[in-house]
């Protein structure tokens, strides 16, 4: 038998998998969330403990999906609506049809979304905290997805 041919004392070239291996992506703030820019809200939707958002364009074929399980608030040049007060549901409804033109989002600032004359901010304090999840972007056709929790991307604050 020739020396080496039965590869014993040979390295590997590579190293394959039974299934593919994915890195965890790291979070870029406003990364995700500036994608929406250009969508037009369509649709919201109340439920018990959360509220949809859902998304459209003309110009992609995917339908993104906010979906907040601490109520956030609605800022316009009338002042602030926040969850329970007068006016909040109407604040919330009043932006269906309205164009996404601007997002923010930052360390221990939360996010924000704004569209041409009203903001809507998710900014909870912890005793608006529900539960472990704060919201969640999802749909988009390629897959993309991002929750924020408490304590991490963009709440650092609520540890």
């Amino acid at each position: 038998m020739a020396e080496g041919s039965s590869g014993a004392g040979k390295q590997p070239s590579e190293v394959r998998y039974l299934h593919p291996q994915i890195a965890p992506k790291t979070h870029v703030h406003n990364e995700l969330l500036s994608r929406l820019i250009g969508y037009r809200l369509h649709s919201v939707q109340f439920a018990q403990s959360y509220l949809q958002f859902g998304f459209e364009s003309a110009r992609v074929g995917d339908f993104p999906i906010l979906t907040c399980q601490v109520m956030p608030t609605v800022t316009s040049v009338a002042g602030t609506a926040a969850d329970g007060g007068a006016g909040y549901a109407d604040a919330i409804r009043s932006l269906i049809g309205d164009e996404v033109v601007d997002t923010a989002e930052g360390p221990n600032r939360g996010f924000r979304v704004g569209f041409v004359h009203r903001v809507l901010v998710l900014r909870p304090t912890a005793r608006d905290l529900a539960g472990p999840v704060i919201a969640t972007l999802s749909d988009f056709a390629d897959g993309s997805c991002a929750t924020w929790l408490p304590g991490g991307n963009a709440y650092e604050y609520l540890h």
